[in-house]
């Protein structure tokens, strides 16, 4: 499987807007974080937000998610957006034709959140079911752009939102070669396209269950439609929608830069 995680800008100054500050205080070592709901819903123009289909207005899923990490980025801290951002995904048909694991294109480490706060040193300690040497405080709740710990992202009370698209399987790499379960590679919001892998971002709930990580769980999604829930998991009505946040989500991403 190829190495290759598609096109690379540098991230300073691609089209499509939301371009980055240069030297606007310092980004320090700021390359890590899960995709907010507040910024998918902005920047998907919806109040169902993308759904599985991230081209965001780019050739293919994985460029539209990077542009998405990206100006996220920036929103959290200006200047970040001028780093090289690759979202967590793996897809079975990258630009060159062959698979692409998502722990092929995020760099080798170390991670840091918004705030400075530790996610891992290297990619060994990334890929176990809690990011290994993680500072506590974010460990079993991993924070958006902002640096905020997702479950209480507004500091209102906890919210159910912890589902996380990825496609991906235990070690980072491509779940499955069937292109339903990265809703054709991220390409697609219709809900009977697939059932996209997921991970949890809050050890909690589903997050529980023996054998799911941060980035690939026991479970799928009920489908690649885009759709949020965040109050109920796993109810009935819920998975009848077929959608990204079925089980409790809304359709975030993991978003981590090559630079630090």
């Amino acid at each position: 499987m190829t190495t290759d995680g598609g096109a690379r800008d540098g991230g300073s100054t691609p089209d499509g807007g939301g371009m980055c500050t240069p030297g606007a205080g310092t980004t320090a070592r700021f390359s890590f974080f899960l995709t907010s709901m507040a910024g998918i819903l902005r920047l998907a123009g919806s109040p169902n937000g993308f759904g599985g289909d991230l081209r965001f207005g780019k050739s293919d899923g994985l460029a539209g998610a990077d542009e998405i990490c990206r100006q996220l980025a920036e929103d959290g801290y200006p200047g970040a957006g001028c780093k090289t951002w690759r979202a967590f995904l793996s897809v079975t048909k990258g630009p060159a034709g062959t698979p692409i694991n998502a722990i092929d294109r995020v760099g080798t480490g170390p991670w840091y959140d918004r705030v400075d706060r530790l996610v891992a040193m290297t990619r060994d300690d990334l890929l176990q079911d809690r990011p290994r040497g993680a500072d506590p405080a974010i460990i079993n709740d991993l924070p958006n752009e902002f640096g905020v710990p997702n479950h209480n992202p507004d500091g209102k009370g906890n919210v159910d939102n912890h589902t996380t698209l990825t496609g991906t399987a235990a070690k980072g790499v491509l779940f499955s070669m069937d292109w339903g379960f990265t809703c054709h590679d991220w390409t697609s919001k219709v809900g009977i396209d697939g059932t996209p892998k997921i991970g949890f971002s809050w050890k909690g709930g589903a997050g529980a269950v023996t054998g799911s990580s941060w980035y690939s769980g026991q479970f799928n999604e009920a489908g690649c439609a885009d759709y949020i829930n965040i109050t109920d998991m796993m109810g009935p009505d819920q998975l009848n929608k077929k959608g990204v946040g079925s089980q409790g989500g809304y359709g975030g991403f993991y978003c981590l830069a090559l630079e630090h």
